[in-house]
């Protein structure tokens, strides 16, 4: 990690993690994360049917309750909470439940806010190294169609639509976040290119998750999610 220790001292970080039946994973989630780095970590708990709150809980995160399921719907759980006078933080990093990501890598992925003036930050898989069978064929497919469109229509390069990712919390709150599932992550991108944000990548590692994922573990759910995050894109133009 090049990034300075100071930086997390003097610029207050806060973690919004989606999850939905979590419970074998998201403690070693929360355990990996920083507390030097990370002032308070925000569980939502979307519609679980498991431990996943207790554990949480247990691991010292605050934790918030969606009953309706959808990722975005989880996110923006997280952000009613984080628009609090006594609650904002000047980052928010998303981060996945299940432990693909390596939260220790969340140093480098607020590197270039901290450091080089960036506004949003995307964690791509695709630049690191993915753990084989870490990502269905379908969706590494996805991310280079999306990401190609992304190119020809908004005119910016990224590689991943990856889930771990860093925002200034006041840019994000200007994007005016809509989506209420599975086009969460590509809207974020192609609303910050519509408003010229300063957007950078860095790699990050990915692994095989925890339990079997409730979007590209079945075919209906990665229908889904291509047809959402293809029409998110069209959606903007």
């Amino acid at each position: 990690m090049n990034v300075q220790n100071q930086h997390a001292t003097n610029t207050i970080i806060k973690v919004v993690i989606p999850a939905f039946n979590e419970e074998q994973s998201i403690g070693h989630v929360i355990e990996d994360i920083s507390k030097d780095w990370v002032k308070e970590v925000i569980v939502v708990n979307n519609a679980s049917t498991d431990g996943t709150k207790e554990v949480a809980e247990r691991a010292g995160a605050t934790v918030l309750t969606e009953n309706t399921p959808g990722y975005g719907n989880a996110c923006l759980k997280g952000i009613e909470y984080l628009k609090q006078e006594n609650k904002r933080p000047d980052i928010l990093v998303f981060l996945d439940g299940d432990y693909s990501d390596y939260p220790g890598e969340l140093p480098d992925v607020v590197g270039p806010i901290l450091n080089e003036g960036a506004d949003m930050v995307i964690g791509s898989r695709a630049l690191g190294d993915r753990e084989e069978g870490s990502m269905t064929a379908p969706q590494v497919f996805g991310n280079w169609l999306a990401t190609t469109l992304l190119k020809l229509f908004y005119g910016v390069s990224f590689t991943d639509l990856g889930p771990f990712r860093a925002i200034r919390f006041d840019k994000l709150l200007a994007l005016n976040m809509q989506d209420r599932t599975y086009g969460w992550t590509v809207e974020m991108q192609v609303k910050a290119a519509r408003q010229k944000l300063k957007s950078v990548e860095v790699p990050v590692n990915y692994k095989r998750r925890i339990g079997v994922s409730k979007v590209s573990g079945t075919i209906k759910g990665t229908i889904m999610a291509g047809y959402k995050i293809i029409w998110t894109i069209f959606k903007y133009l």
